[in-house]
């Protein structure tokens, strides 16, 4: 049995449907998961994380859990990741926490806060640290829908965007097979693309031409402010992609090594994902 927290989210759902195409059972939670969300034979269960309670009863004979953290603030990860990892982690005997890349280089971070907690408190437990994901995108798919220009900040910003599924099948491999634990894995795409070079392959996709424009740092900071809706600061956001154009987030073998498929590109996630962007 494997809990999935979170299992309506852009990994959580490919998590829910690789694992149940596998052949194992699998524990849907989340604030607003009902049985429509998920494949036939899948427990939902609709909780908080923050109820501990109901989150012990959930993780109650899961072998494996995967855990979201919803939070961005490291406040609320500092005053409420140890209950919830306890409550976890006493239940379930492996734990594979979605956290990010950028816990590495910021300890203070909510990613960071938790992972510290999750390696205080679970018996087997592994880090996946994606870079950016590719569903990331659809921030530009109002502007793609109105017409053929993206104005957003720094289009020579590149990143090797990881394809959602990619992650899923990492997660899969790490909650159900044995010789993860204690692995913090640096999950990427296969190449880096600048953000001008994503917009046009989307765009492609669509069949049609998209074009890029850069807008003044006081416009993208507004409209970060807005796309955001408060889950990060965008002065931070800016910085960090001001930051790719000389120093880009490391393109790894991660998809590869754990699972034995090449990671898909970007090209392949627009071509997949284009009904989003109509």
């Amino acid at each position: 049995m494997i809990l999935v927290t979170g299992a309506t989210g852009k990994v959580g759902r490919p998590l829910v449907e690789r694992l149940v195409d596998d052949g194992h059972k699998v524990r849907a939670m989340s604030r607003s998961v009902d049985r429509a969300d998920v494949p036939e034979g899948v427990e939902v269960i609709a909780a908080d994380l923050l109820n501990l309670d109901t989150l012990a009863d959930a993780a109650d004979g899961a072998d494996a859990t995967f855990l979201l953290w919803p939070f961005s603030s490291p406040e609320q990860a500092a005053r409420s990741a140890p209950g919830v990892v306890s409550a976890l982690a006493s239940r379930s005997p492996r734990v594979v926490h979605l956290s990010a890349h950028a816990a590495e280089g910021n300890p203070d971070s909510f990613w960071a806060i938790v992972e510290r907690e999750v390696e205080a408190r679970a018996r087997e437990w592994t880090q996946l640290r994606p870079v950016g994901f590719a569903g990331n995108t659809l921030m530009w798919a109002d502007q793609i829908r109105a017409g053929d220009l993206v104005r957003w900040p720094f289009g020579a910003a590149r990143r090797p965007l990881v394809d959602e599924r990619d992650i899923a099948d990492v997660a899969a491999a790490a909650l159900t097979g044995d010789g993860h634990a204690g692995q913090r894995y640096v999950i990427s795409g296969p190449e880096l693309l600048r953000q001008d070079e994503q917009v046009a392959l989307i765009g492609k996709a669509l069949g049609r031409t998209v074009r890029w424009e850069e807008p003044s740092r006081k416009e993208a900071r507004e409209q970060l402010r807005v796309s955001l809706g408060g889950f990060s600061s965008p002065h931070d956001v800016l910085d960090a992609w001001e930051s790719f154009i000389a120093h880009p987030e490391p393109v790894t073998t991660t998809v590869a090594d754990v699972t034995g498929t090449d990671p898909r590109s970007f090209a392949t996630w627009a071509r997949d994902r284009a009904h989003l962007f109509r």
